[in-house]
């Protein structure tokens, strides 16, 4: 049983790969009612399967029961069917890192969904204003960014697009509060807050390895010790994806023209070749390295 109490009670997510995936974990297990959107019933297996294997993880460690569990995946429907998002009182886009994608989808998304209804996506990349303008009711509008695993990390940021509404804005936060997460509200800018800031140091981290300060290795030990980080900044980059972080800090540098983004030679080598990090076991860190 829904709380009907809860704002946003009805959410749609679209996209079901691994941030939509945790996205609507997160929401489910917040209480209310998801329905994810996806191209076809693979994807949505693959989805909801990625969504099992974390539930199970979490009740073999002891942060849920059975029940809970059982009932977070009662919460969470699929469809291929944009139609079945009518009605959604908050629908969170978490589809490909494509501007012109994202519009279209947004676009008829909108066509859905009702005067009343908030839309936010979840890019790391894009402009959020830019995207506001492909919506009739841009003040309705804002950026949702979780981070990546969305169910652990405790952060969100909410990005304010210049359409947006403060009264949004503040419903946003507290949306963020009801999932047990920090909410920072921060202005649309390439890579919002903490990828602005995060970028050109992994940008450079990249460039003094390729030239040969360290080894992989040392690189990333000397700054976990030294600074008191979880992973260290190669590691960091093989979780968060090779490919991924090429097209973010691509994406800023066309924005800025700032040189700090430009994306390092190493890197555009790397995603050339087909290293993408972890996902695919090639990368800084992780398999086979370059030379």
């Amino acid at each position: 049983m829904i709380d009907s109490h809860l704002d946003f009670a009805r959410t749609g997510v679209i996209g079901f790969g691994t941030m939509g995936a945790g996205i609507a974990q997160v929401v489910a297990q917040s209480g209310r009612a998801v329905t994810v959107l996806e191209l076809d019933a693979g994807r949505l297996e693959t989805g909801l399967a990625a969504v099992r294997t974390f539930l199970d993880g979490g009740v073999a460690r002891g942060k849920l029961t059975e029940n809970e569990r059982h009932a977070v995946l009662g919460r969470i429907t699929g469809t291929t069917d944009v139609h079945d998002l009518a009605g959604a009182d908050l629908i969170i886009e978490a589809a490909t890192e494509n501007s012109g994608t994202k519009r279209e989808i947004l676009a008829r998304v909108a066509a859905e969904a009702g005067d009343s209804a908030v839309i936010v996506t979840n890019t790391s990349a894009l402009s959020v204003t830019d995207l506001a303008t492909a919506l009739p009711r841009p003040e309705r509008f804002a950026g949702l960014h979780f981070f990546n695993p969305a169910p652990l990390m405790r952060v969100v940021e909410i990005v304010r697009a210049l359409q947006t509404g403060e009264t949004v804005v503040e419903r946003l936060v507290s949306l963020v509060e009801s999932f047990g997460k920090t909410a920072v509200v921060v202005k649309d800018r390439p890579g919002f807050l903490v990828n602005h800031l995060l970028m050109p140091y992994l940008n450079d981290v990249i460039q003094e390895y390729d030239d040969g300060l360290a080894t992989a290795e040392d690189i990333d030990t000397a700054l976990k010790l030294g600074l008191g980080y979880k992973l260290g900044p190669l590691e960091l980059l093989d979780l968060i994806g090779l490919d991924v972080h090429d097209h973010a800090t691509t994406s800023a540098y066309e924005a800025t023209r700032d040189p700090a983004y430009a994306p390092p030679p190493l890197l555009r080598q790397m995603v050339a070749a087909g290293y993408h990090g972890t996902k695919n076991g090639r990368g800084l860190r992780t398999g086979q390295v370059p030379a």
